[in-house]
């Protein structure tokens, strides 16, 4: 290989990587809504997968079935993040075309955890 492909090369990994750190930052920014209990629930992750609100319908809070409030909002958060990860997942797909770029699957790798 000579060195005009090497460098050729070095140089689209470096604007791959610099992309992907954009594509990074601009998915944090961004958020996914969930709900649950047919929408007495609604949980908003962002795409750094953090939990930034819940909101809980009056009706739904009974203090006789605690348990099924606890559930509403653990199904809530659950799938708020699974979503917020296939957002952050499909947005760095477009990135790179499909590629399986190692150490870049799933959202811990891909935001630096």
């Amino acid at each position: 290989m000579s060195k005009k492909m090497i460098g050729d090369m070095m140089r689209q990994a470096q604007k791959l990587q610099s992309e992907m750190q954009r594509v990074q930052e601009e998915a944090k920014k961004k958020t996914v809504e969930a709900t649950a209990g047919g929408g007495m629930i609604t949980v908003t992750a962002s795409g750094a997968g953090e939990i930034v609100s819940i909101r809980i319908e009056k009706d739904v809070v009974n203090p006789d079935d605690v348990d099924m409030l606890q559930d509403l909002i653990l199904a809530a958060c659950n799938e708020a993040l699974r979503r917020s990860q296939q957002a952050v997942n499909d947005d760095m797909s477009k990135l790179t075309m499909g590629m399986n770029i190692p150490g870049m699957g799933g959202l811990g790798g891909m935001l630096g955890r």
